[in-house]
C-alpha cells in the first residue's frame, strides 16, 4: 500500500460526485449530465447540470449551485436545454416542488415554463422543438392543475388524515396510494403556452419507482407510446401494458392486452414502422427474463425477438439506420449488446465495468456511465463495434487518487447442485495473502438482483474492507445475469441453495489460508438480510451478524407493498401450504440464533415493514444474546440521508470491530 495514500471512509464516499446518465448534444460535440453532491455538515443534496465536452476538453458548470436541477434534455437543433428544477430549501421549509424549465444552451438565464402544483418529471423534446412533452402528477377527484392545487390545499387544512381503501396494491416503497395521485402525460407549445393534458380522466400509474423513461415520441411528432398499469381496482394481480395517445389528444389505445404480465419502455424505430417494448410472461416473478418485441404499427403483428435468448435486456435504444444496442445483465456485470429488428443473436460489444443510462447518438457514438467496484460512474463512450473507448469526466479523480483502496478479483466455486457460482472479492489496503484475515460477507438483496462490478454508494465493498477486512460478495443461486434457469433454480426454497452457496464460498476461501475462520462475518439487507437470518438459525461460524432492512419472518411479509407473487416465491399462501412457508421462515428456526447481530431498519420501509426487524431483535434479546438495535424514523428501505449514512457506517463498522477486531 502507498503509505501515502489513506484508507477509504464514509466521508469520502459523501464527498464524491455521483454523476447522471447523459443527455446528447446534436452534433456529436458533447453531453449534458446532472451531477448531484452532498453536503455532511447541513445533510444536504444538491445537483446542478454540467456541460461535458466529448473531444477531451474539461467539463464546465451550466447551472446554479443554489437550485436542484436535473433531467436534462437538448433541443433537436442543439440551441436549448430542457430540465427540471428546484429551489434548495431548508430542512423546516416545505419542498419545492421541480417545475419545467427551458435555457439556451449558448448562455442566459433558465425560464420557467410550468407551475403545476405536484411538479413535473421527465420532459422531452417534439422533434420539430416546438413543442415538450412532461409527466406531471394530479390528483384523481380534481384532475386539473388548479383543481389539484385547490384540493391538496383543502386536504392539508383537513385535521382528520385516515386512509380508506379496498384495493390490494395500496402503498409502495415509502408512500401511500390512496391519495389518488396518479401520472398525467403533458405536451406544452413554447410559444403559445398551450397546455394539452393528453389522459385527461386517468387512473393509471407508470412505474411506481421511477416513471421516467417509461414513454417515447413517433418521429413525426404525431403520436406518444407510453407504458402504464392497465389493472383496475382492487389491483388483485398487477399488469403494466404499452398504450398510444395522439400527441394532439385522442382516444388511447392499448396495444398489449393479450399479455398477463409487464410490458414496458416503448420505442419507435427510425423508420417509425415499429414500436419495440420490453415484455415479460410471467406475471408473479418479477425477475422474469425480458423479451423484446416488435410491434408493426400498421399490421399490429408483434413479434418476439429475443426469445431464445438467456438474457434480460433492461434497456435499448435506436441507431439511426435501426440497429438496436442493450443493456444487459451478465455475469455480474452490465454489457453493451446490439442486434437488430430481424431478431439476429444478441453480441456483446462492450464488457468492461458496467453500464447505466446508454445513448446513441446520431454520429456512430455510444455514451453512458460507465463503473466498477472500484471506479464510481463517469461518462464514457465507444463507437458502434465497441472500440474507441473514451473516459470524458474524472469527476472523483483527484479524492480518489488520495485514497487506497486494495484490489479487486473474480473467483469461481462449486456450490449448490455442484453448479460454477462466481463471486468478488474486494480486498483491504495493504493485503497480504501469507497472513490471516478476517471475512465479510456482503449478501446482496432481491433475491433475484446482483452483486455486480459496481461502485456502490449504499454498501460500497472497499469501504466495508477498510479496515482490514476481505470482502466478498457472492452471487449465490438465485441471482440475475447468469440466466432465466439460475434465477429461479430459489423459488418456495429462499433459504437453500444460497445458504448452501455462502457456505461453500466461506469453505472455498478458508481453503486458501488466508481467512481467519474464527473472525467472520455476513451482513446483508433485505433478501440478504433474510438470508442473514436464516445463517442465523441454521450456524454458528460467524463471530457475527448484520442484518439490515431484513425478512426474518415470512408471514409477516404480508405486510409488504405488493404481495404479489408470494406463493411462488415462497411455496405457499398462509391459508394453503403453510408447512411450504415455514420450511424456509427464520422464524420458525430461533432456537439456533447465537452469533450475536446488529439489526437495522427504517420506520418508513413498507417493501420489509419495520417490524420484522423489531421481531428479530426482541427475540434475540429474549433469549438472552448479544444484538444491538438501529432504528432510523425517516429513513425507508434505504438509508439514503447523508448523516445517517455516516451513522449507519459507523454502527456496522464498531459491530464489526467488536467481533472481528480491526
Amino acid at each position: 500500500m502507498n503509505s501515502e495514500r489513506r484508507r477509504l471512509t464514509v466521508e469520502d464516499l459523501w464527498a464524491m460526485s455521483r454523476v447522471g446518465a447523459p443527455a446528447l448534444v446534436p452534433g456529436g460535440s458533447a453531453a449534458v449530465a446532472a451531477v448531484t453532491t452532498y453536503d455532511l455538515e447541513t445533510n444536504r443534496e444538491m445537483c446542478r447540470l454540467w456541460w461535458v465536452p466529448l473531444d477531451g476538453a474539461d467539463p464546465r458548470p451550466l447551472t446554479a449551485v443554489e437550485f436542484m436541477s436535473r433531467q436534462p434534455t437538448v433541443s433537436p437543433d442543439g440551441r436549448r436545454l430542457a430540465f427540471v428544477r428546484r429551489a434548495i430549501v431548508g430542512p423546516k421549509e416545505k419542498p419545492a416542488r421541480p417545475q419545467l424549465y427551458v435555457m439556451p444552451l449558448a448562455g442566459g438565464e433558465p425560464e420557467k415554463i410550468t407551475d403545476l402544483p405536484l411538479g413535473v418529471t421527465d420532459p422531452r423534446w417534439f422533434p420539430d422543438g416546438k413543442r415538450i412533452a412532461f409527466l406531471a402528477p394530479l390528483l384523481a377527484d380534481a384532475p386539473t392543475p388548479d383543481g389539484t392545487r385547490a384540493l391538496v390545499e383543502a386536504r392539508e387544512r383537513e385535521p382528520v388524515q385516515a386512509r380508506v381503501t379496498e384495493d390490494r396494491v395500496y402503498r409502495y416503497w415509502d408512500r401511500w396510494l390512496t391519495d389518488g395521485e396518479f401520472p398525467h402525460l403533458f405536451v406544452i407549445d413554447l410559444e403559445s403556452r398551450a397546455l394539452t393534458d393528453l389522459l385527461p380522466d386517468t387512473r393509471r400509474w407508470f412505474e411506481l419507482m421511477d416513471p421516467s423513461g417509461q414513454y417515447d415520441i413517433s418521429p413525426d411528432g404525431e403520436e406518444i407510446a407510453f407504458a402504464a398499469n392497465a389493472s383496475e381496482p382492487p389491483h388483485q394481480m398487477l399488469d403494466w401494458d404499452v398504450f398510444t395517445v395522439p400527441a394532439r389528444g385522442g382516444p388511447v389505445r392499448r396495444l398489449t392486452g393479450d399479455n398477463p404480465a409487464e410490458d414496458m419502455r416503448p420505442r419507435y424505430s427510425p423508420d417509425a414502422r415499429f414500436i419495440l417494448y420490453g415484455m415479460q410472461r410471467m406475471p408473479d416473478f418479477y425477475a422474469d427474463r425480458v423479451r423484446l418485441v416488435r410491434f408493426d404499427r400498421a399490421t399490429g403483428e408483434k413479434r418476439v425477438l429475443t426469445e431464445d435468448w438467456d438474457r434480460s435486456a433492461d434497456g435499448w435504444e435506436f441507431a439511426p439506420d435501426g440497429t438496436i444496442f442493450l443493456q444487459v445483465e451478465d455475469r455480474a456485470r452490465v454489457r453493451i449488446f446490439r442486434t437488430d429488428l430481424e431478431g439476429s443473436a444478441p453480441r456483446e460489444i462492450f464488457g468492461t465495468g458496467s453500464v447505466a443510462g446508454l445513448r446513441v447518438s446520431r454520429e456512430g457514438r455510444l455514451v453512458f456511465l460507465n463503473e466498477s467496484l472500484s471506479s464510481p460512474p463517469d461518462i464514457a463512450s465507444c463507437d458502434f463495434r465497441g472500440g474507441d473507448v473514451r473516459r470524458h469526466t474524472r469527476f472523483n479523480a483527484a479524492r480518489l487518487s488520495e485514497i487506497a483502496l486494495g484490489e479487486v478479483e473474480e473467483r469461481t466455486f462449486r456450490g449448490a447442485d455442484g453448479r460454477d457460482v462466481q463471486m468478488y472479492l474486494a480486498q483491504p489496503p495493504g493485503f497480504d495473502p501469507s497472513r490471516k484475515w478476517p471475512l465479510v460477507h456482503v449478501i446482496h438483496g432481491g433475491p433475484h438482483a446482483m452483486s455486480g462490478d459496481q461502485f456502490h454508494f449504499r454498501w460500497n465493498a472497499h469501504l466495508f474492507a477498510a479496515p482490514g477486512y476481505v470482502v466478498a460478495e457472492v452471487n449465490f443461486h438465485g441471482s440475475t445475469s447468469w440466466g432465466q434457469a439460475f434465477a429461479q433454480s430459489i423459488e418456495a426454497a429462499h433459504g437453500d441453495k444460497p445458504f448452501t452457496d455462502i457456505m461453500a464460498a466461506t469453505d472455498a476461501l478458508i481453503a486458501t489460508g488466508f481467512i481467519d475462520e474464527k473472525r467472520m462475518a455476513a451482513t446483508g439487507g433485505s433478501y440478504g438480510g433474510y438470508l442473514v437470518s436464516w445463517i442465523a438459525g441454521h450456524t454458528d461460524r460467524f463471530a457475527c451478524l448484520v442484518n439490515h432492512a431484513g425478512v426474518s419472518d415470512l408471514l409477516g411479509q404480508y405486510g409488504s407493498d405488493v404481495t404479489q407473487g408470494r406463493s411462488r416465491a415462497y411455496g405457499g399462501e398462509p391459508w394453503s401450504r403453510l408447512e411450504a412457508i415455514d420450511r424456509y421462515n427464520p422464524a420458525r428456526f430461533s432456537s439456533g440464533f447465537k452469533s450475536p447481530m446488529l439489526v437495522v431498519h427504517g420506520e418508513n420501509d413498507y417493501r420489509v415493514p419495520y417490524n420484522q426487524g423489531i421481531e428479530l431483535y426482541n427475540i434475540y434479546k429474549a433469549k438472552g444474546l448479544a444484538a444491538r438495535l438501529v432504528q432510523f424514523p425517516d429513513e425507508n428501505h434505504w438509508v439514503l440521508k447523508p448523516r445517517n449514512s455516516r451513522l449507519w457506517y459507523r454502527e456496522v463498522h464498531a459491530w464489526l470491530a467488536r467481533f472481528l477486531g480491526g
